[in-house]
């Protein structure tokens, strides 16, 4: 992954967004990762992924119901928490 300073990143803005347009960008602030700067396509696939996970999650949970496999709540929100 490409890296560039904060400072780079706001004097040399355009070369950065280019570069973002083909990989994910990381900038830096005191010498620490601190943000990421990704093309839309890939942030929304990003998206997507994580979407889909939730809804894989839920489906596994509705089967679970339907099959008298349940738990108590605060089980099963510690199991959704532990991914994120």
């Amino acid at each position: 992954m490409i890296s560039f300073t904060a400072n780079q990143a706001k004097t040399q803005f355009g070369e950065m967004i280019a570069k973002a347009q083909r990989e994910p960008v990381s900038i830096t602030k005191n010498g620490k990762p601190s943000v990421v700067v990704m093309s839309i396509a890939d942030y929304n696939a990003i998206e997507e992924l994580k979407l889909q996970n939730l809804r894989d999650k839920l489906a596994r949970s509705v089967a679970q119901i339907k099959t008298g496999n349940i738990c108590d709540g605060d089980d099963a929100f510690d199991e959704l928490l532990k991914d994120l």
